[in-house]
């Protein structure tokens, strides 16, 4: 059997839609030499695979030599790269921006001084419309160098204005580099460990957030200072769980880009991450009639043809969308109609799994095991939980592999698996253990578990739910302890047990009194 062998190669090939291919055709026809006709038979060998598989490329393509194919291979990832340029270039701006600077740069070493300027004056007005600081610095550090080229009796005012312009700008991005660094930061905590555990856990994040702020005046900040602050005080919000807070810099997010709607098709992703925070804070605060109303905008971005669509967008709205939608069925408690929605999302789910941080594959695959699970169905909680297991890696989103766990011990015992919930607790105390932590959320329900079995009769049971929910409900407003009920609703759990009723029509029950029908 051959071997499969993956290759950037052919993962770009595949990511290319079919009018990039067609485009790609009819820009090779110019090559004529029988070299060149090889590394377009070659894009159509690759092209037609599934799979990508080199042995079997040679076999059915004898003018293609093992000897050759890594030159063939280079020469075709360098053309496809030419080729995407020219076909990307009217819909992105930031390369029709990098082509004005680049033409700018040919004709200043051309000594055509003037054409020069002119391209340059062209580029930075372009770079000011996007406010795109980085850009704007290269321009006028190139407009420093041809100025004193081009003497003139006001030379001496347009070199004190290109000096107080580099400056500003200079500033800005000292700005967006300190505001954007700090929240990329905060959001690689996040992804390691889940929310603040701790009062250790606070103090230390908050050091760091406040020491880590530059002074500034609000009112003299650009559109990107200023998406880049909102963004690390959301995403600070989040971390030690202030929603109140965090709903008031998602708003400010998305209303800074309502302001200048131009910006939405300039920074198209950073928009969608900021519908995505409001929509998470509206679910956390359960503003139901906001949240349905911020989620047709994210739907809308799919469906606009004004907008470039490409595959990392399509990759970021396809997250953003299906997350929110199971989000909406746990805000109304809609578990069973919930899962419908699993059918057609696994198809596209494995699809981008390739393409999709582990974080975001996590998220799915417990999101979904939570759908099951408040359905009632445990046997598929426990598919998707399994798959988070399978999935993990050391030291990543170390709260959702907790949880995970707690969700599985509880599977186990709705199935009355006796033998893996013991089994499950030990592993579930060794892995605790290893990770240096154990809460008290986590401690009352293994020993709930542990001991359960000791006394199985029906009254015995019952005393133990009502036991297990006194500890919970004793737990609900502490603040390093209530993060585990956004994981999973435990205490709705118990009162299913001691009501003889269906986890699903307590939560919806309950979701009812808190949201409009």
């Amino acid at each position: 059997m051959s071997k499969v062998k993956s290759d950037s190669l052919f993962l770009l090939i595949k990511a290319m839609t079919k009018s990039e291919k067609r485009f790609f055709k009819i820009y090779a026809t110019r090559f004529n030499s029988d070299e060149d006709k090889k590394f377009i038979q070659l894009f159509d060998a690759i092209d037609k695979q599934k799979l990508h598989d080199e042995e079997r490329i040679l076999k059915l393509n004898k003018q293609l030599t093992p000897q050759q194919l890594s030159n063939l291979k280079a020469n075709l990832y360098t053309q496809l790269m030419k080729c995407l340029r020219m076909c990307n270039t009217n819909k992105l701006k930031e390369i029709q921006l990098v082509e004005l600077l680049d033409y700018a740069r040919i004709l200043y070493n051309k000594c055509l001084y003037k054409d020069c300027i002119r391209m340059l004056e062209k580029a930075k007005r372009m770079a000011v419309k996007a406010d795109r600081s980085v850009m704007l610095l290269e321009i006028l550090e190139l407009e420093k160098l041809t100025i004193s080229k081009t003497l003139s009796a006001n030379n001496e005012q347009r070199v004190s204005d290109i000096i107080q312009e580099a400056e500003t700008v200079a500033e800005s991005i000292k700005n967006i580099n300190i505001f954007s660094n700090l929240s990329l930061k905060l959001n690689s905590y996040y992804v390691r460990s889940g929310f603040i555990k701790s009062k250790k856990d606070l103090d230390n994040v908050s050091a760091y957030f406040k020491n880590s702020l530059p002074a500034y005046s609000k009112d003299t900040l650009s559109f990107h200072e200023k998406l880049h602050l909102y963004a690390s005080y959301v995403g600070y919000y989040f971390f030690i769980q202030d929603f109140k807070k965090g709903y008031e810099y998602a708003q400010k997010w998305v209303k800074l880009f309502e302001k200048n709607p131009v910006m939405i098709e300039n920074e198209l992703e950073t928009y969608i991450k900021a519908l995505n925070s409001l929509l998470v804070v509206q679910n956390k605060l359960y503003l139901y009639a906001e949240f349905v109303e911020t989620q047709k905008k994210l739907i809308a971005l799919k469906r606009n043809k004004n907008l470039v669509l490409t595959e990392n967008i399509n990759l970021n709205l396809f997250k953003a969308i299906y997350v929110h939608e199971i989000n909406r069925h746990f805000m109304l408690g809609e578990f069973k109609s919930g899962t419908r929605i699993v059918g057609r999302l696994e198809a596209e789910l494995n699809k981008f799994i390739p393409k999709l941080d582990k974080h975001s594959v996590l998220l799915f695959y417990y999101k979904i095991a939570c759908l099951y699970v408040g359905s009632g169905n445990y046997k598929m909680g426990i598919k998707w939980l399994n798959k988070i297991f399978n999935a993990r890696e050391s030291n990543f989103r170390e709260d959702i592999l907790s949880f995970a766990r707690i969700l599985l011990l509880v599977c186990h015992f709705e199935l009355q698996n006796d033998d893996l919930v013991e089994s499950n607790i030990r592993a579930a105390y060794r892995h605790f253990i290893k990770k240096g932590y154990l809460t008290a959320y986590q401690q009352y329900i293994l020993a709930f578990l542990k001991y359960l079995f000791a006394d199985s009769s029906e009254r015995g049971l019952k005393k133990s739910f009502i036991q297990l929910k006194e500890q919970m409900q004793s737990l609900e407003n502490n603040k390093f302890e209530k993060r585990a009920f956004m994981y999973f609703d435990i205490i709705s759990w118990l009162e299913s047990k001691i009501e003889k009723r269906s986890v699903q029509d307590v939560i919806k029950e309950k979701a009812l009194r808190i949201t409009p029908a």
